[in-house]
């Protein structure tokens, strides 16, 4: 696929595309240091500086530098691909896009996937599946541009910061087209876009899907104390009252670990969690053991594991990754049940633990009405689809246009039941 001016390759293997020139795209302006901390480059001096007054991830302008997103990066992706999680035997067969420009040099990058199935996306289209099958219509395989079982919202036309970005998405978003139409795949989803490139694919004529998160946003509280001072009453002593039962008055202790503090016996007691739960919930969990390994050696301190621990033994862990602007909380397990015990290592903890390193905002994973009560607030999110096939195209955007009105209702509604004291 080529143009006079550049050329896009597809990969099936992250290992087939230099890391550095992917990180230049998929992070630009950002560097890590040994033990994992972005630093951001200084253009006036060639330095590097610690992040401040990074723009936030979901509303990047077309000059600045985006936050910094660990999933996005190489060392991320090419570990799910190395420990067998997102390859082609699992339903994920990479078709990664590599933007050249005329100097040969990766202009844009996109981690994209020829899936098999819809397991591990978190965006929904079981349905559409369906309908297009009983229609006569094979709707496997499709082509997923996302991060494997990552509902976290990112960039994924992933740009360097050399002029003409938008140019650069443009063409990115062609080549995913043209690869569609190759593959004779029936769709091409782009999930968990930030509001830019929802907004650059719907003028391309992509239609464009909307969905609800929960979040958590730092208005300045300094400590925990300073948030819950910033509740309703009855709200705080809900909250309160939630985090010493949580913790039973002293019988349970949380610790937090990360980068060369983490051990292999820390990842084996999380991965006994991560199997016990995943296993009562969705079946069969996505991630292997050796995947928790290769990230924990790869992103230092972007890994973040938050342990409870009763009676002299690990009970329950969340594992999340910290971006420059957002900790990203991504999976919790158990071996004892406990009341109000995910709430804490999940919700609480996660606040206490980006108030305590400077990172406003908090995601907290897919879904979740009850964590409004908890001061994670109503987010939109935002996907992008290409259907080649004009009447099943008809279909879904008609479908899309009442549910994008039903999601938007559905935020307002659930915004007047904010925790949060009115001004």
């Amino acid at each position: 696929m080529a143009s006079e001016q550049a050329a896009i390759r597809v990969e099936a293997s992250l290992k087939d595309i230099d890391a550095q020139h992917w990180d230049r795209c998929a992070n630009p302006g950002w560097t890590l240091d040994p033990a994992g901390t972005p630093m951001a480059s200084c253009p006036a001096n060639g330095h590097a500086q610690p992040d401040v007054d990074a723009p936030a991830l979901e509303d990047p302008s077309r000059t600045a530098r985006p936050a910094y997103n660990p999933f996005l990066s190489h060392a991320f992706l090419a570990s799910l691909e190395e420990a067998g999680c997102a390859i082609a035997e699992t339903g994920w067969l990479g078709q990664h896009l590599v933007l050249e420009g005329p100097d040969g040099e990766p202009q844009g990058v996109v981690p994209c996937y020829l899936k098999s199935h819809s397991q591990g996306e978190y965006v929904f289209d079981y349905g559409w599946a369906d309908a297009f099958e009983r229609a006569g219509g094979r709707y496997y395989p499709k082509l997923q541009v996302s991060v494997p079982f990552t509902p976290a919202t990112g960039r994924r036309l992933l740009v360097s910061d050399a002029p003409d970005q938008d140019k650069s998405r443009s063409l990115l978003a062609a080549g995913l087209m043209e690869l569609c139409r190759r593959h004779g795949s029936s769709s091409a989803h782009l999930t968990f876009l930030p509001r830019l490139e929802w907004d650059l694919l719907g003028d391309l004529g992509f239609l464009q899907r909307t969905d609800q998160q929960f979040h958590w946003e730092d208005e300045g509280y300094g400590d925990f104390d300073g948030f819950l001072g910033a509740l309703a009453s009855r709200k705080r002593k809900t909250l309160k009252r939630e985090r010493r039962d949580a913790l039973q008055d002293g019988a349970i202790t949380v610790e937090w670990v990360s980068g060369k503090d983490i051990t292999e016996a820390h990842w084996d007691a999380f991965y006994a969690f991560y199997m016990d739960t995943g296993s009562r919930k969705w079946g069969r969990p996505y991630l292997t053991r050796a995947f928790f390994s290769l990230i924990s050696e790869r992103l230092g301190n972007r890994v973040v594991l938050i342990l409870a621990r009763r009676a002299g033994r690990y009970i329950a862990g969340a594992l999340n990754l910290a971006g420059s602007q957002t900790l990203f909380g991504r999976h919790w397990g158990c071996i004892e049940d406990h009341p109000f015990l995910h709430f804490e290592l999940c919700y609480y903890q996660a606040i206490d633990y980006a108030l305590a390193h400077g990172i406003p905002r908090v995601e907290a994973g897919a879904q979740g009405a009850h964590k409004l009560a908890r001061g994670y607030l109503p987010t939109t999110t935002y996907s992008a689809h290409f259907i080649p096939n004009p009447s099943f195209r008809d279909a879904i955007d008609r479908y899309l246009a009442q549910e994008r009105r039903h999601v938007e209702f559905e935020s307002q509604a659930l915004a007047e039941h904010s925790p949060f004291r009115r001004s």
